[in-house]
């Protein structure tokens, strides 16, 4: 019989020890602002020659720059540095039927520029070169030569199977369905892309600096024009088997038709209580009709009695599909966003945790979207800046 030995696991290499601290120390200046040498050595436990290694190393590779001096304490003024912004960009978009709109970051998170072009009329043969070219405009708008972006994130109403990649829940985009379509979109862009649901992305603005920050468990509703989920259990989004956890919109819910065979049924379900249309729908028939849902729900804010009892029943509709939801996760914060929620504000807010609280054993907490502008833009932001950060800042 041959004796075999169990090899001790390998300790952690220099470069790799270098490397982990590098990041650490990104990261913090990422979340701090500009940090001094001593700063960054007392946050990471580093010694001030190392700290000083490191900041040597990451200047070296145009990853930080210093950005002045400390002012007005004791000792001398010690040099300051912050995340080189020109690091690398990224493009976030948000599409719908309508339009595209495309913002371009730099690595720390600004925003450089934004733009948005109709899609109405645009034939499916030319969804990848309408991208393509917003993108191009966008990029243009920051003062970025073509070919800058390291990655870009795109949100779309439908959710990319895992498997095969095909995008689902998405018959609403037309051009959107080619088996090659993250292939062409990074060919047409000069970057890699990737493709995710726009609720989720929505959840991802909102966890990180939204409603959510703080939070690992939370669903956020998203009621509008389209009705849907997004689920973080453990602080990581939910996708399910198929990529369609959260496409609530056909929810058999009380109060609205249950649509059957569904993927040929264009209507049915909780769409059918809070989407847009049926929003406006609502509100005729209690005498506010108006040309959109928002602006039904600001005219019942101003109206007593006929606006009280719509945004009662608005809130009931609301509270119902999520009981549903909130009796299968359980999450600890529920968030509301879109287009009907955010115009409803803090009014219809209290009234959807009231009218929950009485349907549900379990009782979060509900907080209206705290995002100014597209959530999902944000989002797409947010998911493309982290891409873009282990890449540049894990390979330098």
């Amino acid at each position: 019989m041959t004796k075999t030995t169990a090899k001790a696991p390998l300790a952690g290499t220099p470069s790799l020890l270098r490397a982990i601290n590098d990041r650490a120390a990104l990261e913090l200046l990422l979340e701090n602002g500009p940090l001094s040498r001593t700063q960054i050595g007392t946050l990471t436990g580093l010694s001030k020659p190392t700290a000083s290694q490191l900041l040597a190393r990451l200047e070296a590779a145009g990853l930080v720059l210093p950005v002045g001096t400390t002012a007005g304490g004791p000792g001398p003024n010690a040099q300051l540095y912050e995340v080189n912004p020109a690091a690398g960009h990224v493009a976030g978009l948000d599409v719908t039927n309508s339009e595209i709109r495309v913002a371009v970051a730099d690595i720390t998170g600004s925003t450089l520029a934004e733009h948005a072009v109709p899609t109405k009329g645009v034939p499916a043969a030319e969804t990848v070169a309408k991208v393509a070219a917003a993108v191009t405009e966008t990029v243009r708008a920051a003062g970025l030569a073509a070919g800058s972006l390291r990655t870009a994130a795109i949100g779309v109403g439908g959710a990319p199977d895992p498997v095969t990649g095909k995008l689902r829940y998405a018959s609403h985009l037309p051009g959107w369905h080619s088996p090659r379509l993250v292939e062409e979109l990074s060919e047409a862009i000069g970057a890699p892309v990737s493709i995710e649901n726009d609720v989720n992305l929505a959840a991802v603005a909102e966890q990180a600096s939204g409603a959510a920050r703080g939070s690992e468990d939370f669903v956020l509703l998203w009621a509008g024009a389209g009705t849907g989920a997004a689920i973080v259990i453990a602080g990581r989004l939910h996708r399910g088997f198929t990529g369609g956890a959260g496409e609530v919109g056909y929810m058999p819910v009380p109060g609205s038709p249950v649509a059957r065979d569904v993927r040929r049924r264009k209507f049915g379900g909780f769409q059918e209580l809070v989407g847009t249309p049926a929003v406006r729908t609502l509100a005729r028939e209690h005498g506010l009709g108006a040309p959109t849902a928002e602006d039904s729900i600001a005219k019942a804010l101003e109206t007593p009695g006929a606006g009280d009892a719509f945004l009662v029943e608005l809130a009931g509709r609301l509270a119902v599909g999520l009981a549903a939801i909130v009796a299968v996760v359980d999450p600890q914060l529920v968030v509301l966003s879109g287009a009907v929620p955010t115009a409803g504000g803090e009014r219809l807010r209290a009234l959807v945790e009231d009218e929950l609280a009485r349907l549900s054993i379990a009782r979060p907490e509900v907080r209206s979207s705290a995002l100014p502008g597209s959530p999902v833009l944000l989002g797409a932001l947010q998911r493309a800046l982290a891409d873009a950060r282990e890449a540049v800042f894990s390979t330098h």
